[in-house]
């Protein structure tokens, strides 16, 4: 019958399956053109992706600051750039303090070296004086007269004290790529406080996620982020008590400033503080106080570098409740991929990891509709 209803079904059947094949297609285009465009942005970032990460770590730490900022100024633009001057101020002036007290005490510690004659004569009294007594002891067990003590020494310590001076060397000749990633970490620290919110409005849009499942999620990377600074504080206050400490009782100059190069120190992962206390036991070597030595390295090794090991998985843990362990490798393995940023991303993906099982496992557990 003409204008029968029924045989217009197969039509509308077709029509509706192109349309959802087509939806389809659309779909799995735009998703392997969004995987491809966001691989390509990876790879545009990441000669700055440690100054990308700085910046953001930066400004969830220092956030509570530009809300208050926000509060007091109307206008986004200036309140986000007194908020970056601020945090500019509040980082850069303790560093640039510490780095002219670091530098005149290496430069001290080269003239020590070099007082003791150790950078030019090898056959000094003062260098036989200070190999003879450990040498006698080992020969007592072992036969050490084809071995060359005095040039070893000699040319360990021409190293120790030519490595001191390298370092203000160093310092200079990467003076150019660290102003880049300064300026790189506040200009993008000054978007994120002007657009965080947008950012945060627009990512939780991208989401297929409940409202209540995307703010678990971004809460969770903002208390992990922060814990995480907690925990690096933590790790520097105590390394740099415990070395201060050890530099007062064994009679070393400006034991309070050297804690203080040690708390800053300690934020590169595994040799942070042995930067500090490692020259200060070369010192000790020189001036033939071999006791004081052993006893500065063996609270310096034992003590002082255990600390990051323990205290920083430790704090995360009680502010994020995952396991200390999970912590602790999620740590060591952050730095080993990432470098020293690495600290933040590290416990970050675990924590958004734990999250996102926790989700699942809720979904899974939660009574299905009846059909």
């Amino acid at each position: 019958m003409e204008g029968d209803p029924v045989g217009l079904l197969p039509n509308k059947l077709l029509r509706r399956k192109d349309e959802m094949a087509t939806k389809r297609a659309t779909a799995v285009f735009l998703s392997v053109v969004a995987a491809l465009a966001v691989y390509l942005c990876y790879l545009i970032a990441k000669p700055f992706l440690n100054a990308i990460v700085a910046a953001i770590v930066i400004s969830i730490v220092f956030f509570p600051l530009h809300a208050w900022m926000r509060r007091l100024i109307r206008r986004r633009n200036t309140a986000a750039a007194l908020s970056t001057v601020l945090v500019l101020v509040v980082v850069m002036v303790p560093a640039l303090v510490l780095g002219v007290a670091v530098s005149r005490e290496l430069t001290e510690t080269y003239q020590l070296l070099t007082r003791k004659g150790v950078a030019q004569d090898a056959a000094s009294p003062y260098l036989s004086q200070l190999i003879e007594r450990p040498l006698r002891v080992i020969g007592g067990y072992m036969d050490v007269s084809g071995f060359d003590a005095r040039a070893t020494l000699l040319r360990s310590l021409e190293q120790a004290s030519r490595y001191l001076l390298s370092l203000g060397a160093a310092a200079l000749s990467n003076l150019f790529s660290f102003l880049v990633d300064l300026v790189i970490i506040f200009l993008t620290l000054f978007f994120l406080f002007r657009e965080g919110n947008k950012i945060q409005l627009r990512a939780a849009a991208l989401l297929p996620l409940s409202t209540d499942q995307v703010e678990r999620l971004f809460a969770t990377i903002n208390n992990t982020v922060v814990a995480n600074v907690y925990g690096g504080l933590a790790v520097a206050a105590a390394q740099g008590f415990l070395t201060g400490l050890a530099f007062w009782v064994l009679s070393l100059p400006s034991p309070i400033m050297w804690g203080l190069v040690t708390a800053v120190a300690s934020l590169i992962p595994v040799v942070g503080s042995a930067m500090v206390w490692a020259p200060a036991c070369i010192v000790f070597v020189v001036a033939g106080h071999w006791g004081k030595a052993l006893l500065l390295l063996g609270w310096g090794a034992a003590v002082v570098g255990q600390i990051d090991a323990l205290v920083r998985p430790y704090v995360i843990s009680k502010q994020v409740k995952v396991h200390t362990l999970l912590l602790f490798f999620a740590l060591l393995g952050g730095v080993k991929a990432f470098g020293i940023m690495g600290l933040f991303i590290g416990p970050v993906v675990l924590s958004v990891t734990t999250a996102v099982l926790g989700m699942l496992e809720e979904m899974n557990s939660s009574p299905q509709p009846s059909q």
